[in-house]
């Protein structure tokens, strides 16, 4: 069983997501984004595996969006593309990818739905929030 996450370690949600991966015993392929980038077609088949619009995956804060006015509708997927390459810290994060499927992974709790292997204990976000109780179940006012 592989499991892949494309990781961020400054991003909290990049990081409360890796942990709930490694609660359930696994210990995923971490791919630190910033620092390999997947290649264009990596990408693509990312997208595609998510099923999701390119312009989904971009990331507005703390990013150059703004000052590249990625907000005009007249960038098609290709040229978004290209900016997400120049530019890795527009791919959105946590991506992870496992046998049961691709997801951006935010909010972290998003993970939850494509392990293939069960929650092992409790788990709380860094923020605080409870997600997982100590039997391994996910507490209702997690998402």
């Amino acid at each position: 069983m592989t499991i892949t996450i494309y990781h961020n370690p400054k991003c909290g949600t990049s990081r409360n997501t890796l942990a709930l991966i490694r609660n359930t015993g696994a210990e995923p392929e971490v791919i630190e984004y910033l620092i390999n980038p997947p290649s264009r077609d990596k990408l693509v088949e990312l997208i595609a595996a998510m099923g999701t619009p390119v312009r989904a995956l971009l990331r507005k804060k703390g990013t150059p969006y703004e000052e590249l006015n990625l907000d005009d509708t007249k960038w098609t997927d290709d040229e978004l593309l290209d900016f997400m390459m120049a530019h890795p810290i527009l791919i959105n994060r946590p991506i992870v990818v496992t046998s049961m499927g691709t997801r951006l992974c935010r909010p972290s709790e998003e993970v939850l739905d494509i392990l293939p292997l069960p929650q092992l204990g409790e788990f709380t976000k860094e923020d605080g929030e409870k997600v997982i109780d100590a039997e391994g179940k996910r507490v209702n006012n997690a998402a």
